[in-house]
């Protein structure tokens, strides 16, 4: 496993944490997305009703073509999950974090415990349209 990155399933929970460190280059994206497919395999719930911890306090900044490449595979439907957390450090590093989730929705947090707290609340029931 890389030293850039850990990945961990919880199946029983449905829950993937995630653990990403220092600078990443095109290789290490690469070799994450290819975990990242493995790890998936393990759970044992239908696609997209995972929910994931991403723990990144210990990234560094990353230039615009790794954000870029951040971006798109947070954009992947294949992989994504229902819920999503991220436990940043407050330096800009988390902004860079932040720009690569846009629009997708997530949540950010500075302690583990409550991001996964948070990740394993029942979701409220949809209303029907009117």
């Amino acid at each position: 496993m890389s030293d850039r990155f850990a990945i961990d399933v919880d199946p029983s929970r449905h829950l993937v944490r995630i653990r990403m460190s220092g600078f990443f280059t095109r290789a290490d994206i690469d070799a994450f997305l290819e975990a990242r497919r493995v790890a998936h395999r393990r759970l044992a719930c239908p696609a997209n009703a995972h929910v994931t911890l991403n723990d990144v306090r210990e990234m560094k900044i990353q230039s615009n073509d790794i954000v870029e490449r951040f971006r798109a595979m947070l954009a992947d439907p294949a992989f994504r999950s229902r819920r999503l957390a991220f436990v940043v450090a407050p330096t800009l590093a988390r902004m860079q974090v932040e720009r690569a989730v846009g629009a997708r929705e997530a949540r950010f947090f500075e302690d583990a415990a409550e991001a996964e707290a948070w990740l394993m609340q029942p979701e409220a029931p949809r209303r029907a349209a009117a």
